[in-house]
């Protein structure tokens, strides 16, 4: 592919960025290029994972004691990234033994617990990431006398940074993730939402929870969260619109029960069975809901002004009035779709809670917790 040293743009018009893994391997190269040929870099061209070749500006550059520190600066493009704008910086110290090995530094998270694919009390880099430092160091060593180096990755600021995302509570201590499967951040990426929320629960399950709550938000996680004081914070994952991906996870982990816990607008979508509930991919079904108040007794012009809202919040407020207990029946049809979409054995609840917090209905009635069902 052509070389550039600026990021493309998507086909909304807005420009993709790189990743911290991509960052760290330009780093990473840069550095051994200045060792094996002593030289002092501006820039440097790399491969990224995608097989794009790209050149970064330096940062830094500096040799001394034989080792060699570069870095580079990254470029998030138009994707609202906590890291975009951190110095990636990568020492490379060379030796007579084989083989390229990877180090974390300061502002690299060190993980401490099973269940993200890598090792206890290692870095927080990825096996891509990884793989590519390690080809890129690789290039700049063939055909010079040195057979292998040690490179450290480290993120001036990066335990900051790392306050910004779910790090601390995944078990990655001290600072940020290298990561990029591609080299490329997509703009406003769902990929890498619906990665976190496959990784949250693969936590979960190495941890031996047997019970999670699949929340649509930060508010609502916060809300579940005075719902079932007694689960620890993992036992809490933001699944955000990919309803279907974590059940489905969640079936594949071995988990015993999962409880969905949202506000009437996404509860909806996922009762007319939407396993993907954004806003552009799916909207409230209205014929739905004034079918299920039908259901409860609603006469039929009720049921007009439901199918002529412009809201789920609305047709809320208009059953409330009439005493319609619509919340327990739209858990009732999100538990049975989720169970349906996942398979298996798992077993799945629905609380729906108003814009304040409180419990409007949970489906099954009168089943709160796994251990009183055991």
């Amino acid at each position: 592919m052509a070389e550039t040293s600026v990021p493309p743009r998507n086909r909304k018009g807005l420009r993709t960025g790189f990743t911290t893994g991509a960052c760290a391997a330009a780093a990473a190269k840069a550095a051994a290029r200045c060792l094996v040929r002593n030289v002092t870099l501006t820039e440097i061209e790399t491969t990224l994972p995608n097989r794009m070749n790209v050149t970064f500006p330096l940062r830094r550059c500096e040799r001394a004691n034989g080792t060699a520190v570069c870095s580079v600066i990254k470029d998030a493009g138009d994707d609202p990234d906590c890291t975009h704008g951190a110095e990636l910086v990568a020492e490379v110290r060379l030796r007579d033994e084989p083989g390229v090995e990877v180090r974390g530094g300061a502002g690299v998270a060190v993980v401490t617990t099973p269940g993200l694919g890598l090792e206890v009390g290692g870095p927080s880099i990825t096996a891509p990431p990884r793989r590519n430092i390690v080809e890129m160091v690789e290039e700049e060593l063939a055909g010079s006398a040195w057979r292998g180096a040690v490179v450290t990755v480290s993120v001036p600021g990066g335990e900051e940074m790392a306050k910004r995302t779910i790090n601390a509570r995944l078990g990655l201590i001290g600072g940020i993730s290298i990561l990029g499967t591609t080299g490329i951040v997509r703009p406003y990426s769902t990929a890498a939402f619906k990665a976190s929320v496959v990784q949250a629960i693969d936590v979960a399950a190495e941890r031996g929870l047997n019970e999670l709550v699949l929340t649509t938000g930060g508010k609502s996680e916060a809300y579940a969260m005075k719902l079932f004081p007694r689960l620890p914070e993992d036992a809490f994952i933001q699944m955000g619109d990919f309803v279907g991906t974590a059940l489905k996870h969640c079936q594949r982990r071995g988990v015993g029960r999962a409880i969905i816990v949202g506000m009437i607008g996404k509860l909806s979508k996922m009762a007319d069975g939407r396993m993907q509930t954004h806003a552009a991919g799916s909207e409230v079904n209205m014929e739905l809901l004034a079918n299920l108040a039908s259901r409860l007794g609603a006469n039929d012009a009720l049921c007009a002004e439901i199918r002529a809202a412009s809201t789920a919040r609305r047709v809320l407020e208009l059953c409330s009035v009439e005493k319609l207990a619509l919340a327990p029946l739209v858990c009732r049809r999100v538990a049975e779709n989720g169970a349906r979409y996942a398979g298996g054995d798992l077993e799945v609840q629905a609380w729906m809670v108003d814009f304040d917090g409180r419990p409007l209905g949970h489906y099954p009635p009168g089943v709160v917790g796994l251990e009183q069902a055991t």
